[in-house]
C-alpha cells in the first residue's frame, strides 16, 4: 500500500505541468527549492541539534557560484558541470567554517553564523566582478545532453507547450527526490543516530565511540551542500539573482520552515517549506480578495500580503510551539495513529453482538462391546 500511495504521488506530480498555469508551476518550483535547503537545515538544527542563522550565505554561495562559473564574466563552464562545482562549492564554505561549528554550540554558534550573512552580503554588493553589484546578474539556462531548461527551443508534449517552467518542473522533481532519499538514508543509517545522540547528550554520544566534532563538523558540510543545491534551482527558477534576496530574513524563513514542519524530520521540512513559500505567494495574487490585506503597490496604513503571510507563519510558529511540538509532522503522525486505533480498536462490553445458534453438544462415543 505504501509502495502505491509513492507511485500515485509521483504520477500526479509528473502529470501537474500539462494542466496547471505558470503561477501554480512557480509556486511548486519555489516550493521544491525551499524544501531542498530546509531538509539540509533540518538534518544540521533538528537531527543534530546545532543552531545555524546563516543558511541563505550557502543558499547564496550556490546560486551565484553556479552564475559565475556557467556565465560571463566566468569561466563559462559547460551548465551541468557549473551546477555541480556550486553544489561541491557550497560544501567547500561549509568545510572552511566547520571548525568552528565542530567548538562552538548553541547560540554561540547561531551569532557565529549570523555573522556570515552579513559578511556574505557585503561581499555581495561589493564584488561587481563577479555577483554583477546591487543589480544582480542574469542566470544563464540549465543544458543537459543539449536539452535546455528554457524558451530557447520549442517543445510540445501532448497538445502541451512546454517553456521553463515545466521543463524545471522535472528538474525541480528530480533534485528533490534525490534530496528526499539520501536525507533518509542518512537518517536511519549510522550517521543519523550519531547525529540523535550527538543532539541529545555530547557526552553519552562520546562516551559510545562517536567523534564529536567530526559529525558537527560533518554536518554542517552536508548541510551546506544542500543549500548549495537548493540555491542553484532557486537561480534557475528566478532566472536573476540578486544580494537583497539572500538576507537575515531568508534564513530565518528557514528556520521557521523547519519548526513549522517539525525539527529532524525530512517530511516535516517539506511541509513547512511549502507553507512558508507558497503563503505570500497566494496571498500576492488573491490580496484583494482578502480582508485587511492590501494589494501589492497600494500606499496608506494598510497591511501588504508579504507582511501579512510573516505575521500568519508567526502565530503558525507560536501555536507549533504551545501545542504540537513536534511540528506539523508530528501532528500528522498522531492523527494517523488516532484513525488506525479506531480502525482496530473493539466494541465495548456492554454492547450486545447478534445471537448465535446454540452448538448441539456433542454425545460422547460409547466404547464397543
Amino acid at each position: 500500500m505504501r509502495l502505491g500511495r509513492t507511485l500515485a504521488t509521483v504520477a500526479v506530480l509528473c502529470a501537474l505541468p500539462f494542466y496547471l498555469d505558470a503561477f501554480w508551476l512557480r509556486i511548486g518550483l519555489f516550493s521544491m527549492a525551499a524544501a531542498v535547503g530546509a531538509v539540509g537545515l533540518g538534518l544540521l538544527s533538528g537531527t543534530a541539534g546545532q543552531l545555524s542563522l546563516g543558511h541563505a550565505f550557502f543558499l547564496a554561495v550556490g546560486a551565484y557560484g553556479y552564475v559565475w562559473l556557467a556565465g560571463e564574466p566566468g569561466p563559462g563552464l559547460p551548465t551541468a558541470v557549473a551546477a555541480v562545482l556550486a553544489v561541491l562549492l557550497a560544501g567547500a564554505a561549509g568545510g572552511l567554517f566547520s571548525p568552528v561549528a565542530g567548538r562552538v554550540r548553541g547560540i554561540y554558534l547561531g551569532v557565529a553564523t549570523l555573522a556570515l550573512v552579513f559578511l556574505g552580503h557585503h561581499v555581495l554588493l561589493t564584488a561587481d566582478s563577479v555577483t554583477g553589484g546591487f543589480n544582480g546578474r542574469s542566470v544563464p539556462p540549465l543544458e543537459l545532453g543539449g536539452f535546455s531548461f528554457s524558451t530557447d527551443s520549442e517543445l510540445t508534449l501532448l497538445g502541451v507547450p512546454f517553456g521553463a517552467e515545466e521543463r524545471l518542473w522535472y528538474l525541480g522533481l528530480a533534485l528533490f527526490a534525490v534530496t528526499w532519499f539520501t536525507a533518509r538514508g542518512i537518517l536511519r543509517g549510522r550517521p543519523g543516530r550519531a547525529l540523535v545522540a550527538l543532539r541529545d547528550s555530547e557526552t553519552a554520544a562520546a562516551v559510545m565511540g562517536v567523534n564529536v566534532p567530526r559529525y558537527r563538523s560533518a554536518a554542517f558540510v552536508v548541510s551546506s551542500m544542500y543549500a548549495g543545491l537548493a540555491g542553484v534551482l532557486i537561480a534557475l527558477s528566478f532566472r536573476r539573482v540578486v544580494p537583497d534576496y539572500f538576507g537575515l530574513v531568508l534564513s530565518v524563513d528557514y528556520l521557521a520552515m523547519i519548526v513549522i514542519g517539525g525539527l529532524g524530520s525530512v517530511a516535516g521540512a517539506t511541509a513547512g517549506a511549502v507553507f512558508v513559500t507558497a503563503l505570500p505567494l497566494l496571498m500576492t495574487r488573491y490580496a484583494d480578495q482578502l480582508p485587511l490585506v492590501a494589494a501589492p503597490g497600494t500606499t496608506g496604513a494598510t497591511v501588504g500580503p508579504t507582511e501579512a503571510a510573516r505575521y500568519l507563519y508567526g502565530a503558525a510558529i507560536v501555536l507549533i510551539l504551545l501545542f504540537a511540538p513536534d511540528g506539523l509532522h508530528g501532528l500528522a503522525r498522531r492523527l494517523r495513529a488516532r484513525l488506525r486505533s479506531r480502525r482496530t480498536t473493539p466494541p465495548p462490553s456492554g454492547t450486545t453482538t447478534p445471537s448465535q445458534p446454540p452448538t448441539p453438544a456433542v454425545r460422547a462415543k460409547e466404547p464397543t462391546p
